[in-house]
């Protein structure tokens, strides 16, 4: 029962037309979760759903009370490595969560995890890219079995602030150079806007195609090559657009678009998410990282946001602007019977790890780091 005294109902829907019929509801959810993120909205979801999804194999757990929904866990099954129940968006979704409205988060989180535990007796509860204070850590306390929590993902995260505020952060002499760079933007004449909702498909296909001519000759995710990349991208971004949950900004120089980004906006937290520039910005000596977290920034610190997140990867050129590192959270949960899946993902996670520190060369602190036990809340 909740507070109001109005008991919680549970079901998993496993049909694309049902999610689809979900769009306003969800919203109203979403809005209602403090630490939700574009990456959890309904349109990032059901398009990457429909991009990528497998038929037969959606599970979205859905907690009502008296009809509305508080509480949704967007799952899929998977069969490999391991049988396991994992967060729809997959590797081009950079953080993953359940939402919990506020006002029910106790009673809510405890009926995800008795629906979740219902579904784990097959599979593991595989939940990755958690970032800290995500609502999924409330399922996570409330799990009845065994359950165990690793590191994930590595984030670089900045304060939300306007860009003469970040720079104002830095060592001095750091901070002259930048605003020397932030002065060559405007003697070369580069300009940048915004787009409006209605242009967001066309300049999506911008940023792919200055994104494949950036990464020519050299490695690249494949992925964002693939149309059904762009598909996704576009479909997501435009509704987050109209609603003030994505920017898309454009750069010109010499009456052509010469990069194009896009940042994805939630109440408390901007994240950019990819951007595209032609090679010429090179030779003429822009520096792009900062021309593009200028407009990012200066956006973000618009609505009383906390953070702008450069999101995952930690890429030396981030660690100039003085960035927090956070570290995003995996979740495994699993029963009883399914405990060997538990043990084996976790043993496949702590080889990984060793496995990077003997590539780093830290031989003795691998041969000391073996995964740790379950924690078992039975």
């Amino acid at each position: 029962m909740t507070p109001s005294g109005r008991a919680l109902s549970v079901e998993v829907c496993t049909e694309e037309r049902a999610f689809a019929e979900l769009a306003g509801e969800w919203t109203r959810l979403y809005r209602a979760c403090p630490s939700a993120t574009p990456f959890q909205s309904h349109a990032w979801l059901h398009s990457w759903w429909l991009s990528y999804g497998t038929a037969g194999r959606l599970r979205l757990v859905l907690v009502r009370r008296g009809g509305e929904l508080v509480a949704a866990a967007p799952m899929m099954r998977v069969h490999h490595p391991l049988p396991a129940l994992v967060p729809i968006g997959g590797a081009i979704t950079d953080l993953c969560d359940v939402l919990i409205d506020e006002a029910v988060a106790a009673p809510a989180a405890g009926a995800l995890a008795g629906a979740l535990g219902e579904l784990a007796r097959t599979a593991l509860v595989d939940f990755r890219e958690v970032r800290p204070g995500g609502a999924m850590e409330k399922v996570y306390l409330c799990w009845r079995g065994p359950r165990h929590r690793v590191r994930d993902s590595l984030c670089l995260e900045l304060p939300a602030m306007p860009m003469a505020e970040l720079v104002g952060r830095l060592p001095t002499g750091r901070a002259r150079r930048i605003r020397s760079k932030i002065n060559q933007l405007g003697r070369i004449g580069v300009e940048s806007r915004f787009v409006e909702p209605e242009e967001t498909g066309a300049a999506l296909n911008r940023l792919l195609a200055l994104h494949r001519l950036q990464w020519e000759g050299r490695q690249v995710s494949t992925e964002h090559l693939r149309p059904r990349f762009l598909e996704h991208l576009v479909r997501a971004a435009a509704p987050l657009t109209r609603t003030g949950e994505a920017a898309t900004s454009e750069f010109r120089l010499d009456g052509s678009v010469v990069a194009v980004n896009i940042t994805l906006l939630s109440g408390a937290l901007a994240g950019m998410y990819m951007y595209g520039f032609h090679p010429q910005l090179r030779q003429r000596r822009v520096d792009v990282a900062t021309m593009l977290l200028q407009a990012s920034a200066d956006h973000a610190a618009t609505d009383g946001r906390r953070s702008l997140s450069l999101l995952r990867g930690d890429e030396p050129y981030k660690y100039r602007w003085c960035p927090e590192t956070v570290v995003n959270q995996r979740f495994l949960l699993a029963r009883r019977r399914t405990l060997p899946l538990l043990a084996a993902a976790a043993a496949e996670d702590a080889a990984r790890r060793r496995a990077k520190k003997v590539l780093r060369g830290d031989s003795a602190a691998a041969v000391t780091d073996g995964a740790p036990p379950a924690e078992d809340t039975r």
